[in-house]
């Protein structure tokens, strides 16, 4: 694997590495050896899956908080998203800033996001399965979430949205 941290401290985009011969290819997408190395979260506790009938569906901006926050390792194993995440710590030199990076089937990119980011995507192809890896288990009590068109982010999502729950769509603004 290669980590690359993005302009966000703690938030990685991580690359396959494919061995490959005449059976096609193999490659790793977990070590907790690697993650340690790059000071990442490697507990990894729940394992869930996202599939999503319609493009243009769109699922977040999700975060849990304390004392249960969790960081995030998503894949994209069919179809392609475009996957974001919003600094909320309010320590940090970016708080409040996002990255969007699109995930797919073919490029088999990775996003990590450590604790304390608002996390969600869009879908960019009917459907679209997510494979999530997290660091805690989810508490129903916990969950919080930023609304995906909250102007405190500004984030400039690649399609229009035509599918999300009511919950993400009536997140109050971001104070």
């Amino acid at each position: 694997m290669r980590f690359y941290e993005t302009q966000l401290s703690g938030l990685f985009e991580i690359h396959l590495e494919p061995k490959s011969d005449e059976r096609g290819f193999f490659a790793r997408s977990w070590c907790e050896k690697e993650f340690e190395k790059h000071g990442l979260n490697s507990r990894i506790l729940q394992c869930n899956v996202s599939f999503n009938m319609r493009k243009g569906t769109l699922r977040g901006m999700h975060f849990q908080d304390e004392p249960h926050a969790e960081a995030k390792l998503i894949r994209c194993t069919r179809g392609a998203i475009y996957d974001v995440a919003i600094d909320l710590r309010c320590d940090s030199k970016t708080s409040k800033q996002w990255v969007g990076i699109e995930l797919t089937a073919e490029n088999r990119k990775m996003l990590y996001i450590p604790e304390g980011f608002a996390h969600g995507f869009l879908t960019l192809e009917d459907h679209t399965e997510i494979f999530y890896q997290m660091s805690e288990f989810y508490y129903p009590e916990l969950a919080r979430g930023v609304r995906w068109n909250d102007p405190t982010f500004n984030i400039r999502w690649p399609e229009e949205v035509a599918v999300i729950s009511e919950r993400d769509r009536t997140y109050p603004d971001f104070n």
